[in-house]
Parts: C-alpha cells; sequence; structure tokens
C-alpha cells in the first residue's frame, strides 16, 4: 500500500501567495484532510482481511508479528495497524495482551442447539383474572420511526436530526467538560441537578418565572416523561384524551399502560376545543395530553384563542393536560414569535409540563424535565425514583454544560434555517412531482410535513412500495388511535444528509405507480 499524501504538508505556493486568502488554505487542507480519512478507513479494512488470511500461519495461541514489523511490512500508519487488529479483537480472531503482544485466539465452539421455548407461548398468553395491564405491547409504530433504514434508503421517517446539523463538536466538548468538573462521578439529587433544573425552570415559565426549579424534575428524556406522567396521572383501564392524529410513541405508551386512547380532532389550529369538552362529558377522562407547538404529525400550532379555552375546560372537567413541548427548539427561521408554554399560563396545577433537549441535539442526548405543581409533583417523583432512581449525573453535568456555551444558540439558530430550508425544498418537490399527494399544512416548525393521499388510496401499500423504491416513509394509520378521516403519509426531512437526499427521495417516489 501507498502512503496518502499528509493533510498536514505545506500548501502550495500558489496558497500562500499574499493576497490568496485564508479561506483557500483552509480549503485545501480540508479537501486533503478528506482524502486522508477515506484513504485510512480503506486502508484499515484492507489490513484486517490481510491479517485475517494469514491467520492459519500461526497455531491457537501463537503470537503474531510486532505492530512496529506490521507498519514496516505494509507501509501503513501505527493507528492503521492499531485499528486493524482491535476490528479482528472484535471478531474473535485475536486476542490482545497488554505489554506482550498479539496472540491467535482459539476457535470459537460452535453454537448450541437452542432449547424448546414453545412453553413461553403459554406462559405469556395466560392472564389472570382481573388483569388489566397488558404484557403483550404493540411498538411497531415507535420501531417504525427508530428503525435504521437499510443500505442504500432514504429516510423520510426519522425523529431526529442528521449528524451533519447535531452539534457534535459543542456536544463533545461538552461531555469533556463534564467529565472534570468535582463530583462529576457522584450520585446526582434525585430530583436532577439544580442549575439544570433551573435551567429547565426558565425554559418553560418564560421571563415572568411561573415555574420554579423546586417544579422541575429531570428526567431521561422526553419518552420517559411521557410515560411517568401518564403512569402516574391514569389508572389502568382509563380512558385518557389524545390528539387525532398523534405520536404513535404517546398511543404505545397508553396502551402499555393499560389505559383507553380517545381521539380528539386537530386541524390546523390545534384541538377543537368544542370536542375536548364533549370528549371529557363523555368518557370522564381525568387526562388529556397534547402537543400546542407544531404537533407532531400535523406541524399545528394551538391558536392563541383556544389555549386559554383548553385550559378552562380541562379544569372544569377536574383534568390533568399533559403538555409536550418536544418542538420548541425546533421553530423555522420564518416562524412568528412562539407563544408561551401553557404551563407558564397555568396557575392552578393544571398543566404538566415535557420538555427534552434530545430533538435538538442528538438521539443519544436523553435528558429531558417534567415540570408540575401540587401534590402531583410528589407523585411524578415518586415513579421516576421506583423506575430508575435517577438520570446519570456525567449526561446532566454535559447536558448543563452545552446550554451553557456560546455554541448553543448558534447552534439553535443554525437549526432554524437549516429545517426552514428542507421544509420548502422537500413541499416543493411534493407540491411538483407527486400529485397523488396534498399538503393540507405547511408547518412553521418541527421536521416533518404531513401528506393527504387521494381518497381511497392505501397508505400502508404506498409505504411498502415506497421503501422498495429506496425511501423510508411513515403511513399514517399508526398515529391514529381509532379509525383514520383519510390515508395519509408522514414526510420527515430531519434525518437526511441535506438537499440533495431530499430531491433524489422525491424523485425515487416519483417513479412509483400511483397508489391504490
Amino acid at each position: 500500500m501507498a502512503r496518502p499524501p499528509s493533510p498536514w504538508r505545506p500548501l502550495p505556493r500558489s496558497c500562500r501567495a499574499r493576497g490568496a486568502g485564508s479561506s483557500t488554505a483552509i480549503a485545501v487542507r480540508g479537501v486533503a484532510l478528506f482524502c486522508a480519512v477515506m484513504y485510512e478507513r480503506s486502508s484499515v479494512a484492507e489490513l484486517a482481511e490481510s491479517l485475517r488470511s494469514e491467520l492459519d500461519r500461526y497455531s491457537v495461541g501463537g503470537k503474531l508479528p510486532s505492530s512496529r514489523a506490521l507498519v514496516e511490512r505494509y507501509r501503513v500508519s501505527p493507528v492503521t495497524v492499531s485499528r486493524a487488529l482491535a476490528q479482528l479483537a472484535a471478531e474473535g480472531l485475536v486476542v490482545t495482551r497488554p505489554g506482550a503482544g498479539v496472540f491467535r485466539a482459539r476457535p470459537r465452539t460452535a453454537e448450541p442447539a437452542p432449547g424448546d421455548t414453545s412453553w413461553q407461548e403459554v406462559a405469556l398468553s395466560a392472564e389472570g383474572a382481573g388483569e388489566v395491564v397488558p404484557r403483550s405491547v404493540d411498538a411497531s409504530g415507535v420501531l417504525a420511526c427508530l428503525a435504521a433504514p437499510p443500505s442504500g434508503v432514504i429516510g423520510l421517517n426519522s425523529g431526529y436530526l442528521h449528524p451533519s446539523i447535531q452539534p457534535e463538536r459543542a456536544m463533545a466538548a461538552a461531555l469533556a467538560r463534564a467529565g472534570r468538573r468535582p463530583g462529576a462521578w457522584e450520585r446526582p439529587p434525585m430530583e436532577g441537578l439544580p442549575e439544570l433544573r433551573d435551567w429547565f425552570a426558565r425554559e418553560i415559565g418564560g421571563a415572568d418565572g411561573a415555574v420554579g426549579a423546586a417544579d422541575v424534575l429531570i428526567t431521561a428524556g422526553g419518552q420517559s416523561a411521557l410515560t411517568t406522567a401518564l403512569r402516574a396521572l391514569a389508572p389502568p383501564g382509563a380512558p385518557i384524551l389524545v390528539e387525532s392524529p398523534t405520536y404513535p410513541g404517546l398511543l404505545a405508551i397508553a396502551r402499555a399502560a393499560g389505559c383507553r386512547p380517545v381521539p380528539v380532532p386537530v386541524d390546523a389550529e390545534g384541538v377543537r376545543p368544542e370536542l375536548l369538552a364533549a370528549a371529557f362529558e363523555a368518557t370522564g377522562a381525568r387526562v388529556f395530553v397534547c402537543q400546542p407547538l407544531f404537533q407532531n404529525p400535523t406541524g399545528a400550532v394551538l391558536a392563541p384563542g383556544r389555549r386559554a379555552e383548553v385550559l378552562r375546560i380541562a379544569r372544569a372537567a377536574g383534568a390533568f393536560v399533559v403538555e409536550d413541548d418536544y418542538a420548541r427548539a425546533l421553530g423555522h427561521d420564518d416562524a412568528a414569535p412562539l407563544p408561551p408554554t401553557l404551563a407558564a399560563e397555568d396557575h392552578d396545577g393544571v398543566v404538566v409540563h415535557v420538555r427534552s433537549l434530545t430533538k435538538a441535539t442528538s438521539p443519544s442526548l436523553r435528558v429531558g424535565a417534567l415540570a408540575a405543581r401540587g401534590p402531583v409533583l410528589d407523585r411524578l417523583r415518586a415513579i421516576q425514583v421506583v423506575d430508575s432512581f435517577f438520570v446519570p449525573r456525567p449526561l446532566q453535568e454535559a447536558a448543563l454544560e452545552l446550554v451553557g456555551a456560546p455554541a448553543w444558540p448558534r447552534h439553535l439558530r443554525s437549526v432554524s434555517a437549516e429545517l426552514r430550508h428542507r421544509r420548502d425544498l422537500l413541499a416543493g418537490a411534493v407540491r411538483r412531482e407527486l400529485p397523488g399527494l396534498t399538503l393540507p399544512h405547511l408547518p412553521s416548525g418541527g421536521y416533518q410535513l404531513w401528506a393527504r393521499m387521494a381518497e381511497g388510496d392505501d397508505d400502508a401499500a404506498f409505504a411498502a412500495a415506497a421503501l422498495r423504491a429506496g425511501v423510508a416513509v411513515a403511513a399514517g394509520r399508526p398515529y391514529f388511535c381509532a379509525e383514520p378521516p383519510g390515508p395519509y403519509v408522514r414526510l420527515s426531512f430531519a434525518g437526511v444528509s441535506g438537499a440533495a437526499e431530499l430531491g433524489e427521495a422525491v424523485r425515487r417516489l416519483r417513479s412509483l405507480r400511483a397508489p391504490s
């Protein structure tokens, strides 16, 4: 293997000449570094394959040549040798002994024949008398959103930002700083770090201080917070009012808790108050879960005239409103000023607020918050402690470092502009190229388009055909807890690498025959 050109060698004279400008130099170095990284990856794979093919020359326990010898023999870098040997070790082909060297591993024995697990069908399906909470959970809607698309498939079904628009450098720096904080690895307070609770309180309650740090619990992301809230507020078998359509993960949580989700229709201005009041009266429900800002999947924002009405209706019914504020950091840069949270306008403890950092950062930064007032806060705390004790302190420290860094507001501005750009690109392409889909509402925040199909079309069949064509989309049926009013598909623009992938996805969808 020939050595790649070093990305750190002196720049050409034309780039060093006066007047060439630093941007040219940076560009040249960037291209060289990219080529070197790609070459390094290829070199690791090639060296690992070469060593793998030669392992038969060594007896079990036999020592392989030293790293220095491999560097000289294959003319690669020490890093390449180290990574190739690590790959073989991960495959169980070699064993590394610090200070001694690398040795051929003992071949793995054949896997034992599987036992007879058919008895489990009876054990898992046998229900006791009066059992309300189901032990079998339908997570298909959640799994469809979380599943990574196969190689070559463009994912228009992701609920997370693509790595290219995640604040990876800022998160890495925050994690490094967090690990050096005094006491970073000690047990945190069960409610969460006071400084992080205070930050969430300001974010949720606004400048008026409507929410205090004492009202906040730190959670392991939004999904965990929703699960805790529903367990605290509704007993098994109880009805829970939900927006229709709504996030499939919420429906899965409700059903896993043995509760019965009841739909309340949403239009372009959010939930319809008159139908909400009727649903409370008809069911006797004591919980309503909603997303007033950039509702998933429709992107609707609860209209100003409806906000106070929703709180009044819930208070009259003696019910809680669970406000899932998942997308407050995902407003587009052409959006109107965001309204305050419902929690900031509630003074009677009606609202239980859910917030998370995950959507605006990374799926692995699972840090969120619950905010509530009154006796319900004690119940929320008790359930969370029993379920998970507390959120790991290093993760809380890293979150605190991230949101306090100058890079945080810059990241939010960048995401805001990028999501608006992607929304416009995808919406324009759908309207031009996919006449079978219509967009009833163009959202000003969030990461998805909710597309209506023609009457009689089959959303599941369309999603299956799209996957065969190399595009993963989300069928609309899992977003409804009862019969849907029509066929829909959800198209997410957050998880793709950029404009080129969005354009290619629409071209592939255009090649489909009209869904039927």
